[in-house]
């Protein structure tokens, strides 16, 4: 499947453009973001009422932070830059605590924005990196910087894995199935660390993932990026053969990304190798996206439809 930069531009960038600066932003900065205190919501309903879930997590704080500050830095509208400001300041004053002497990022507030759970998330992490970047271009505020330099350091200190790559959380449990996703979510932090601040210490860290994706991720005989994985990184015996084509397009416009750093070929072959995997096997032919596909077959396994594998094909195709 091919799809002309124009044609996508036409057919499907500009309708997502102009829904996402004349209703989405507007929308959920009057009705999620809470002007007092600075927050996002969790969640909103279909007509846009707190729809609490439980749980407050800093992924969602940081998604919103770092969607407010490339909003701002794309259209230089002073009310983005009124939203994340107080968000920015939220999240390092009730996510961030001591425990022990090492400080770290917990995993959620409750509904009450009280501390709910402790735990440090490497995928939350991810998301820290990518925010604080993005705040930092929007504002020039160092203390972003500061802190995705000391997340970086607790990440590299307590949880890199022993056989490559990072465990999913701390405290750490070796027990626990291993997935290519939050590593895909930190290279995707780490680039935006890197061009935020230029410094070697991301670039190695790209590299080093990427040479992780390349060894155990990439399958070369299917075409496929392998999702799950035992601790030692081989495949998982019963869910090993499920891959997203969704993630297969994230994959891509990362790549790519990645490519203008540290311009290694085999870069760009994977990223061709997992667009037409994506493309052949991906998409359901009455409209959207398969959430899980066989690796080797490429039949469907799972027919769920969700919106971010639709926004991951249109950046991948633009780079495709």
């Amino acid at each position: 499947m091919t799809l002309s930069i124009v044609k996508c531009k036409r057919d499907f960038l500009t309708p997502c453009h102009d829904y996402l600066y004349e209703n989405l932003l507007s929308k959920w900065s009057l009705n999620g973001i809470n002007s007092s205190l600075g927050n996002s919501a969790e969640s909103l309903t279909q007509d846009w009422q707190i729809n609490p879930m439980g749980r407050v997590r800093l992924l969602s704080q940081c998604r919103q932070l770092y969607t407010y500050s490339h909003a701002y830095l794309i259209t230089q509208d002073p009310q983005w830059l009124a939203v994340i400001k107080p968000l920015y300041h939220f999240i390092v004053k009730h996510y961030l605590f001591e425990e022990q002497g090492i400080e770290r990022w917990r995993f959620s507030l409750d509904d009450a924005l009280v501390p709910l759970d402790n735990d440090t998330d490497a995928y939350a992490l991810a998301f820290v990196l990518l925010s604080f970047s993005f705040y930092f271009k929007a504002t020039k505020d160092k203390s972003a910087l500061t802190h995705i330099k000391d997340t970086d350091n607790f990440l590299n200190r307590y949880m890199v894995a022993e056989n490559g790559g990072f465990y999913e959380a701390y405290p750490i449990n070796k027990k626990q199935q291993r997935r290519q996703n939050p590593h895909m979510h930190l290279l995707e932090g780490y680039i935006a660390a890197y061009d935020a601040s230029q410094d070697e210490t991301y670039k190695n860290r790209i590299v080093s993932l990427l040479a992780l994706a390349e060894t155990h991720f990439f399958d070369e005989s299917s075409s496929s990026l392998l999702e799950f994985f035992t601790e030692d990184w081989q495949t998982d015996k019963e869910d090993g053969h499920k891959i997203e084509p969704g993630h297969h397009f994230e994959w891509v416009w990362l790549l790519h990304q990645a490519y203008k750093i540290h311009a290694k070929p085999s870069y760009l072959s994977m990223a061709s190798a997992l667009w037409e995997k994506a493309c052949k096997y991906g998409f359901d032919p009455k409209g959207g996206i398969f959430n899980q596909i066989h690796a080797q077959s490429g039949e469907t396994l799972d027919a769920t439809k969700r919106i971010w594998p639709i926004t991951e094909f249109l950046k991948a195709a633009c780079v495709q």
